[in-house]
């Protein structure tokens, strides 16, 4: 079924996001970017040579997460893992910018803080470079992060676990994360990575895109049947309440342990750049959901949200002010 929605009471629930608290674990990535534009190809290798006009640093992974959510007018607290070097700093200094804590972060000396270089020329990106180290965080680091969110439990409304594989999201992490939830609070919410699926069993709910579902799923989604074989599989095997699965230009599909299934259109005009688009989708959700909002609202607030943000050029985010003009721009646009 698809849905409809009264955008009075979403407007609403985006007014309750101020009061909510959340708490982000997961991979810490700085993206960096490339600003530039292309006039030859390189006489060294049939390349194009990108003159670099500008540089930009975003927060990526976990603290993507943590920016959307702040940006939407929430109140969050990071954990995850940086290196002893200059980025790791450096991003320290952009959370304090934001006046968002930077005590859940652990510094490892032998990590490097995961760096992921994006060269864009014409609205274009042209290469990605990635600097980073996939082995598992040390389990002092987890012991240190599982402390930290123990200290804020019973604060807390929702936790997001933004897993992009780069070694902070560990059985023993996620058992230290369920442990805390046993009396149905707070929310558990993951953005997943393919080869972790074991991991997040009995979590609240997961966002994976189509390609994570496919292989996740062990089903290749060619049509409305074979999506919800793939979305009720994931629901059983893994027994969470909800499974939110993205589908770029399609929408969304939101699945839910009482059998309901929800087709969420795509509202996004223009699609520029989808970096960053799934961390909007899980924050701008859980958030919802923290708020009080039904999982549909909640999807058609994360839906929305994504329109957003893929019409931009780099990791972008969105304001509740942004989000409340999308809302009632769509609704007029249904009517």
């Amino acid at each position: 079924m698809s849905t409809t929605y009264d955008s009075k009471v979403l407007s609403e629930g985006i007014d309750k996001f101020s009061s909510c608290r959340t708490l982000v674990v997961g991979d810490v990535i700085m993206d960096e970017f490339l600003w530039g534009r292309v006039e030859r190809i390189s006489p060294e290798a049939p390349v194009p040579v990108v003159q670099v006009e500008e540089e930009s640093l975003v927060l990526g992974g976990a603290g993507n997460v943590v920016n959307n959510i702040i940006s939407l007018g929430g109140q969050t607290l990071l954990c995850g893992v940086t290196g002893n070097d200059a980025m790791g700093r450096e991003l320290v200094h952009m959370l304090q910018k934001m006046n968002s804590p930077t005590h859940g972060l652990v510094v490892e000396d032998r990590r490097p803080t995961t760096i992921k270089t994006r060269v864009v020329a014409h609205s274009q990106q042209v290469v990605r470079v990635d600097r980073e180290e996939r082995e598992p965080v040390t389990e002092a680091s987890i012991e240190r992060i599982i402390t930290t969110v123990k200290e804020q439990n019973g604060f807390i409304d929702a936790i997001v676990v933004s897993d992009y594989g780069k070694g902070v999201v560990t059985r023993s992490l996620m058992d230290g994360l369920r442990s805390l939830g046993q009396d149905g609070q707070p929310i558990l919410a993951v953005d997943p990575t393919v080869r972790n699926l074991a991991l997040y069993k009995d979590v609240t709910l997961i966002t994976p895109n189509n390609y994570e579902a496919q292989q996740m799923s062990g089903i290749q989604i060619e049509d409305d049947q074979s999506l919800r074989r793939a979305g009720t599989r994931l629901l059983d095997e893994l027994g969470c309440q909800m499974v939110l699965l993205t589908q770029g230009d399609r929408g969304m599909t939101l699945f839910e342990g009482n059998g309901r299934t929800t087709q969420i259109p795509t509202v996004a005009r223009k699609v520029f750049d989808v970096s960053g688009a799934g961390d909007t989708v899980t924050g701008t959700f859980t958030l919802a959901l923290a708020a009080g909002l039904t999982p549909r609202q909640a999807a058609v607030l994360a839906n929305l949200a994504a329109g957003i943000v893929v019409g931009e050029i780099g990791t972008a985010t969105v304001t509740a002010s942004r989000l409340k003009d999308a809302l009632f721009e769509d609704k007029s646009g249904r009517d």
